[in-house]
C-alpha cells in the first residue's frame, strides 16, 4: 500500500489540473483498494456544497452536477464530523440522500473520509461496492492516509487551476494568493513581466576553437552590464535615499573579478563556449546558495541568476528592445532583479510580485527604499497569461489579486486613500516625541541590519538604532571580515545616526542564520550552538568584532553594545571580561574610547525571563527579543507555515512573560528596550507602555504608528488595560481588548493592516 500511496501523491503533484488529478486519484483508489466506486466531492468556494468533481463506478453524467448543501446526506455527515464514516447498508442510513440520476443504488457499503488541508474541509473521498459489508481498520486507514497525503496536492493543483480559468477566461474574482509580505501598502495596476529575454537553461552545450576569442566576448558581455547597471543607478539617485543605492552595489560586486567571471573563464579555458561555460557558472553558484539554511543567504542565489541572465543576453546580442511600461505598473516575475526594477521610471513602479524571493532579497530591500509594495514567493503563476492583467498587491497582508472583480478594487482604491490620508496625518507627528497624555515620554527605535535602511527610518522619526544586527555584515561575505573592514561599516552607521545611540548586537549566528563558510550542522539547530554561545567559543571572532565596535564608537560615544541569546550569568561575566580585554588592547595602542560604551544583553530564551533581574544587575541595559522570545515560549516555528497561525505576540504567555522581565529589570534600576513584533504592533505597544517600558525597537516604518498610539493615550490607561490584559486566557481576547481600547481612541485606521 505505501508504495501504492506514493505513486498516487506523485501523479497527482505532476497532474496539469484540477480535473487530472481528481481523476487520477478516483482511478487509482479504486484500483488499489478493489471496489466498485470511488468519487471525489469539493466544497464549493461560492456557497460551501459538496460538488462530486471526479468519480470512476457513478454516472459520469452527474460530474458537477450533483450537489449536497452543507450537512445534508452522508457525504455531508463526513464533512460534519470531520472523520471516516464506515457503513455496510447506506440506504438505511438517515442521513441518506438519493441521488437518481448518479446510478449510486446498488452500492450498500459505503467509506467516506474528509480531505482536511490546514484545518479547512475540502471535500469528502469516497469508496462504495455493492455487497453489504463494513470495510476493515486497514482499508480505513489506508483511505484516510490518501486523504491526508493528497490534501496539500490537491489544495496546490486547485489553486492553478482557478488562476489559470481566471486568465484564460479574463473573469473577474474575489480570489487571492497569499505570499510574503515583502514592503508595506496597496498597489492596482497593470502587470508588466519582468521579461527575461535569455534562458540560462536552454543554452546548449558547444565546445569553442578559440578560447581567447570566447573570453574577449565574455568580457565585453560583463563590461556592458556593468556599464548598465551604473547607468539605471545614476538615474534612481533622485528617487532613492542616498543610502539605498548601495543595494546596486552587491550587483556591481558580482560583475568584479570574483569567482563569478573566474569560474566562467576558468570552464571556457577548459573547452566549452562562453554561454555554457556561464550557464554551468551561474547554476552552480546559486545552487550553493539555495541549499543554505538562512532565508538572507538563499536570496543571494537569486541575484546571482539575474545577473547571469543579463550577462547572456549580451553574449547573444539580442536587441534590447526599449520598452513601455503602463502607468501604475506592477512587475512581476519569478525573481525580480534590481536591476530589473531599475528599467522602469520610478513614477510608473507601483508594485512588485515575485514568484520566488523572500523578505531577505534585494529586491525587497530596495521595494522599501523605494515605499513600493511588494509580495515575494507567491509560489507558482501562469505567467505567459498574467502580461497586462490586472492586479492587487495587499503588501500589508503578503496578497495578491489576479483580475480583481470591481468589489475588490473598490475596496482596495478606499485602503489606498485611507493610508495616503493616514501618511499625511502621521507626518505631522514627525517632530513631535512619543509622549503620553500624562507626560509619560517613551524612546523610539528602529531595527535595521542595512546601512541603506538608515535614511528611511531617521525619516520616519527614528530617535536611533534599538538593534543593529552585525551578523549581516558577515553573511554577505565569502570569509570574516577583517578588523577594519568591520571598523569601516561600524563607524559609517555610528556616524549616520550620532549623537542618537545605536545598539549594535554582536555576531548572532547559528539557528536559520549560518554563514557559507562557517557550517553547522545540527538536528535540532533553534536548541543549539548559535548566538553568544559561538561567540564565546571563538574569542578570536569575538575579540576582533570587539576591538573593531569600540575603536568605531571613539569620540562619538553613541555606541552602545548587545549580548544576543544569553541564558546564564556565566556568559555575561565572560563576554565582559572579553569586552575589557579588547579595550585594554586597544588602549595600548592609543586606540581606545575614552570610557567603556554600555554593554546589555538579549532576554530571548524563556531561562532569561527568571534571570533578568540578576542579569540587570551585571549590565547597563536589558533588551527584550519577542520574536525569539514569542518563539521559544510557544514552540511555534513561525517560518513553517503548518504553524506560522499559533505564532502570536499577545498570546496571554507571552505578555505575562514580558511584563515579568520588565518588573525584575526595572526593580534593579536598570534601562529595559523592547523590540521585536510586539514592540511594532500598536495594540503590543499600548501594553509595552502600561508596563512602563521607556524604548521600544521595531522596523522604521512602524514608528509613525507606534508614536500615535502613545500620544493618543495615558500611561494610567495603558497601565489599566495591561491588569485587563493579564487576567485574559486567549490571544483572541487580548487583540479585541486592545483593539477596542485603540477604537475608543480613534485609532481604528492602525488595525486595517492586522
Amino acid at each position: 500500500m505505501l508504495y501504492t500511496l506514493r505513486q498516487i501523491v506523485q501523479e497527482v503533484s505532476a497532474a496539469g489540473n484540477l480535473e487530472e488529478a481528481l481523476a487520477i486519484i478516483v482511478t487509482r483508489v479504486k484500483e488499489a483498494m478493489q471496489v466498485d466506486v470511488c468519487s471525489v466531492y469539493l466544497a464549493s468556494d461560492d456557497d460551501g456544497d459538496y460538488v462530486l468533481m471526479a468519480t470512476d463506478g457513478l454516472n459520469p453524467d452527474s460530474v458537477g452536477q450533483a450537489r449536497l448543501a452543507i450537512g445534508e446526506g452522508i457525504v455531508g455527515l463526513v464533512g460534519e464530523l470531520q472523520e471516516p464514516v464506515n457503513l455496510e447498508a447506506a440506504s438505511k442510513h438517515p442521513r441518506f440522500r438519493y441521488f437518481p440520476e448518479m446510478g449510486e443504488e446498488p452500492y450498500e457499503a459505503f467509506l467516506g473520509v474528509p480531505v482536511i488541508h490546514y484545518r479547512k474541509v475540502m471535500g469528502v473521498l469516497v469508496v462504495q461496492q455493492t455487497n453489504d459489508r463494513v470495510f476493515d481498520k486497514d482499508e480505513v486507514a489506508f483511505l484516510v492516509t490518501v486523504a491526508a497525503q493528497l490534501a496539500g496536492a490537491i489544495a496546490e493543483v486547485s489553486t492553478g487551476s482557478t488562476i489559470n480559468r481566471l486568465l484564460e477566461e479574463r473573469t473577474q474574482s474575489n480570489t487571492f494568493i497569499r505570499g510574503q509580505r515583502g514592503a508595506p501598502g496597496v498597489a492596482i495596476g497593470t502587470v508588466s513581466l519582468a521579461s527575461v529575454s535569455s534562458d540560462l537553461l536552454a543554452v546548449p552545450d558547444r565546445d569553442n576553437s578559440d578560447a581567447a576569442a570566447e573570453e574577449k566576448l565574455f568580457r565585453s558581455a560583463v563590461a556592458e552590464v556593468r556599464e548598465a547597471l551604473a547607468e539605471n543607478r545614476e538615474r534612481m539617485a533622485a528617487a532613492l535615499p542616498p543610502d539605498a543605492q548601495a543595494v546596486f552595489d552587491a550587483y556591481m560586486m558580482l560583475l568584479d573579478e570574483g569567482s563569478l567571471i573566474k569560474d566562467t573563464v576558468r570552464r571556457i579555458h577548459e573547452g566549452q563556449w562562453a554561454p555554457a561555460a556561464l550557464r554551468d557558472t551561474v547554476l552552480a553558484q546559486s545552487r550553493v546558495f539555495e541549499q543554505m539554511r538562512d532565508r538572507y543567504l538563499r536570496a543571494r542565489a537569486e541575484d546571482i541568476r539575474g545577473i547571469g541572465r543579463r550577462i547572456l543576453a549580451c553574449l547573444q546580442a539580442e536587441a534590447q528592445v526599449q520598452r513601455e511600461y503602463p502607468d501604475n505598473c506592477i512587475l512581476v516575475g519569478e525573481e525580480v532583479s534590481v536591476a530589473r526594477i531599475a528599467e522602469v521610471p520610478v513614477e510608473k513602479l507601483a508594485g512588485i510580485v515575485c514568484l520566488k524571493g523572500s523578505v531577505y532579497s534585494h529586491t525587497a530591500v530596495l521595494a522599501r527604499a523605494l515605499g513600493v509594495p511588494a509580495v515575494m514567493g507567491v509560489g507558482s503563476l501562469p505567467l505567459e497569461h498574467l502580461e497586462a492583467a490586472a492586479m492587487v498587491v495587499d503588501g500589508h497582508r503578503g496578497r495578491v489579486f489576479i483580475r480583481p472583480s470591481p468589489t475588490i478594487v473598490d475596496e482596495f482604491r478606499r485602503l489606498v486613500e485611507q493610508d495616503e490620508a493616514l501618511a499625511e496625518k502621521l507626518a505631522e507627528l514627525r517632530e513631535l516625541p512619543a509622549e503620553t497624555s500624562d507626560g509619560h515620554r517613551m524612546r523610539l527605535y528602529a531595527n535595521t541590519g542595512f546601512y541603506s535602511d538608515i535614511a528611511p527610518a531617521l525619516a520616519q522619526g527614528a530617535e536611533g538604532i534599538g538593534l543593529y544586527r552585525t551578523e549581516f555584515t558577515f553573511m554577505v561575505r565569502e570569509s570574516f571580515p577583517g578588523e577594519d573592514v568591520q571598523y569601516d561599516i561600524y563607524r559609517r552607521v555610528l556616524e549616520a545616526i550620532a549623537p542618537n545611540p545605536v545598539t549594535m548586537r554582536t555576531l548572532d549566528i547559528g539557528g536559520d542564520k549560518p554563514l557559507s563558510y562557517f557550517p553547522i550542522e545540527e538536528d535540532n539547530p533553534f536548541l543549539g550552538w548559535r548566538g553568544i554561545r559561538v561567540t564565546l567559543d571563538h574569542p578570536e571572532i569575538f575579540l576582533t568584532q570587539l576591538r573593531a565596535l569600540l575603536r568605531a564608537g571613539a569620540g562619538l560615544d553613541n555606541l552602545r553594545i548587545m549580548l544576543p541569546m544569553v541564558t546564564t550569568v556565566g556568559e555575561v561575566d565572560e563576554s565582559l571580561g572579553l569586552i575589557d580585554r579588547a579595550w585594554r588592547e586597544l588602549d595600548e595602542k592609543g586606540e581606545a574610547p575614552s570610557k567603556r560604551p554600555p554593554v546589555g544583553a538579549m532576554i530571548e530564551v524563556p531561562s532569561g525571563i527568571y534571570m533578568a533581574g540578576i542579569l540587570a544587575r551585571r549590565l547597563d541595559f536589558i533588551a527584550v527579543g519577542t520574536n525569539d522570545l514569542t518563539q521559544y515560549l510557544l514552540a511555534v516555528d513561525r517560518n513553517n507555515p503548518r504553524v506560522a497561525d499559533l505564532y502570536d505576540p499577545l498570546h496571554p504567555a507571552v505578555i505575562q512573560a514580558v511584563h515579568q522581565v520588565v518588573s525584575r529589570v526595572v526593580a534593579e534600576d536598570c534601562p529595559i528596550t523592547v523590540c521585536g513584533e510586539m514592540a511594532g504592533n500598536p495594540g503590543g505597544a499600548l501594553l509595552l507602555l502600561g508596563m512602563g517600558v521607556e524604548s521600544v525597537s521595531a522596523s522604521g516604518p512602524v514608528i509613525p504608528r507606534i508614536k500615535w498610539v502613545i500620544r493618543s493615550f495615558s500611561q494610567a490607561r495603558a497601565a489599566a488595560l495591561l491588569e485587563g490584559a493579564l487576567k485574559l486566557e486567549d490571544a483572541g481576547q487580548v487583540h479585541a481588548l486592545v483593539d477596542s481600547a485603540l477604537r475608543e481612541a480613534g485609532l481604528g485606521e492602525l488595525l486595517a493592516e492586522d
